[in-house]
């Protein structure tokens, strides 16, 4: 029995204990059958030719997951070609039969994943919504009313529903991560030119950028992996040139209160506010900056001359066709004739001056943390008012690509009922999108909202995205060792940086040492002690200064393996159990800081 969202480490369980890919194209099928969203595909695979594919991948690689996407069924935006599928872009006048996959497409057939098929779009991607499509408006996967975001609609829904494993999308102003945040999923959105978009009908083809939705950063990280490289026959393609970030003391750059604009959604206000708490918790440096130059750029994208590429991309058809392009795409594409080359080279101008004007505020921080969308729309609010609440959607995501940015979308969690999903997305400079990774996975670990529709799904442990290796050890501190406690300067004066603010486990017990100066604390795990977990907080400290720290703490405290809220295990301080009887146990209190407290106050 597959779980209800299809992400790697389930699949490659199933796989592992003797499923088959055929069993889980059966299951693949099957669900299409029984979806209650007609809109999410345009051309699905032929049920036959997904058996087909299933059998001729098992007789190519015979062992279960002696590939790197084995048996992994995926599904594909209908403006990237899949040979022997129509490539439509959402407009049935346009359609065409590709003789050949796009470049990522046969990158990831070649890794063993399976096309399911190709999936609904906001016509020539042009649009953040979803709902300008002759096919239909696919819709959020938590409330039917409500919009998918787009443009990369069908391919969001078929993740988030349980349809397929990850889904191919395109990002241009923000398609790649607007249609993850409704749907609570991760959106890949690479570095301009990392993923060539060979085989891809063109937004703006000097920003258009190849993404991934997948169930986790891990997943989605896996695969943009397997579609990644240089390749010549895109002339925007380029070779990557990976640009480092700091693994501890990440300094996190967040909107401030003049820039801050929710179009009155308090929910997704609150929720941008409970991830920038999270963040802080994980280590992070958070810094207010002003968004106005990157929205100024962000503004250029429609209400500039870069609207002329979409015209550019369809031009002869629009001649020919224009009766068949969605009224409002139409009005979008054909509003680019007000721009000539003179005011496209004044846009040219005016994006590098404005590049200068971010470049300073990027000198306050590491990496950005926005909302991925300040609100959403019902389907009926969108449809009276295209134009201006799409815009709404792209505030924070449409000056990404055009300053060459990475960028990750998480989840951020549900609004106060309950009811939708809301996201923040991570940015960095260009070529950091390993580099954000483990930040990202970490902010979606910490939410505990679950996989696309499975709010109650626990994230993978298999799938973790691991720190790249900065050469310190990490170490747990429960008590004295503290920031702001007596002996944290045992930590700071040899270079040691907090990592993060987290608990234990549930089963670990906290006690005051008698007779100890500074007053310290003993942790100890009873296996099968249901409390609450502990504060504690991470640190890491180069390995000399480790061993100094081992070598002088004293009996009865030691170092051991403390396993953390999130399921890691990391060296940190113990306590022999012999060394508690008849101590004072503070575990109700929930940490060393809380007993603190309440010693000062005479409790």
């Amino acid at each position: 029995m597959l779980p209800t969202i299809l992400d790697l480490t389930s699949l490659r369980s199933a796989y592992a204990a003797g499923q088959s890919p055929l069993d889980v194209i059966e299951t693949v099928i099957a669900r299409q059958a029984a979806s209650t969203d007609p809109a999410i595909f345009i051309t699905p695979t032929p049920e036959e030719a997904l058996r087909t594919e299933a059998r001729a991948l098992m007789e190519r690689a015979p062992a279960p997951n002696s590939l790197p996407l084995w048996g992994i069924p995926f599904a594909v935006k209908d403006n990237i070609d899949v040979a022997g599928l129509p490539t439509t872009a959402a407009c049935p006048a346009f359609a065409y039969q590709p003789d050949y996959d796009a470049t990522v497409v046969a990158r990831l057939r070649a890794a063993g994943a399976i096309v399911i098929g190709k999936t609904n779009l906001d016509q020539f991607a042009t649009g953040l919504n979803g709902t300008r499509s002759p096919h239909g408006a696919p819709r959020s996967v938590f409330d039917k009313d409500y919009v998918s975001g787009g443009s990369s609609s069908g391919s969001a829904v078929a993740v988030a529903s349980g349809l397929a494993s990850f889904a191919l999308g395109t990002d241009t102003a923000g398609s790649g991560r607007i249609p993850a945040a409704f749907n609570n999923l991760v959106g890949i959105k690479p570095t301009p030119g990392l993923v060539p978009n060979v085989g891809v009908v063109p937004a703006c083809r000097s920003v258009d950028v190849v993404t991934v939705f997948a169930a986790t950063v891990g997943d989605g990280v896996t695969i943009r992996k397997v579609m990644e490289g240089y390749d010549a026959a895109d002339p925007f393609s380029r070779k990557a040139s990976p640009t480092n970030l700091p693994t501890s003391g990440l300094r996190i750059g967040v909107l401030d209160t003049a820039e801050r604009e929710f179009f009155g959604n308090r929910h997704v206000e609150a929720l941008y506010d409970a991830a920038i708490e999270r963040a802080r918790a994980l280590g992070a440096t958070i810094v207010p900056f002003d968004y106005a130059p990157f929205r100024e750029a962000a503004e250029l994208l429609y209400n500039g001359p870069w609207v002329a590429e979409r015209l550019a991309a369809v031009k002869d058809f629009l001649v020919t066709n224009a009766s068949d392009f969605d009224p409002t795409v139409r009005t979008i594409i054909e509003g680019a004739k007000a721009y000539d080359a003179v005011a496209a080279f004044g846009g040219r101008y005016k994006l590098e001056a404005l590049r200068q004007k971010t470049g300073k505020e990027w000198e306050k921080a590491d990496i950005l943390m926005l909302p991925t969308s300040p609100t959403t729309y019902t389907v009926e609010e969108m449809t009276a008012d295209p134009i201006a609440k799409n815009g709404h959607f792209g505030r924070y995501t449409n000056f990404v690509n055009l300053l060459d940015c990475a960028a990750i979308a998480v989840p951020a969690g549900f609004d106060a009922d309950g009811h939708l999903p809301a996201g923040v997305t991570l940015v960095g400079p260009a070529f950091t999108d390993d580099a954000l990774a483990p930040f990202a996975d970490a902010m979606h670990r910490t939410l505990n909202a679950g996989m696309g529709k499975d709010r109650l799904a626990p994230i993978p442990e298999a799938s973790r995205v691991p720190q790249a290796d900065d050469g310190l050890v990490p170490i747990v501190v429960v008590g004295a060792h503290l920031t702001g406690m007596p002996l944290n300067h045992e930590l700071t004066r040899p270079g040691g940086k907090r990592v993060k603010s987290c608990r234990t486990a549930p089963d670990y017990r906290l006690f005051v040492l008698p007779d100890t100066v500074p007053p310290k604390p003993g942790l100890i795990r009873q296996p099968g002690f249901a409390g609450k977990g502990l504060e504690v907080e991470v640190w890491k400290v180069t390995p000399e200064a480790f061993g100094r720290f081992v070598q002088n703490i004293p009996a009865p405290l030691g170092i051991g393996k403390v396993t953390l809220d999130d399921g890691s295990q990391t060296s940190g301080f113990l306590c022999e159990a012999h060394a508690l009887e008849g101590a004072r146990e503070i575990t109700e209190l929930g940490g060393w800081r809380a007993y603190i407290a309440n010693q000062g106050m005479g409790k």
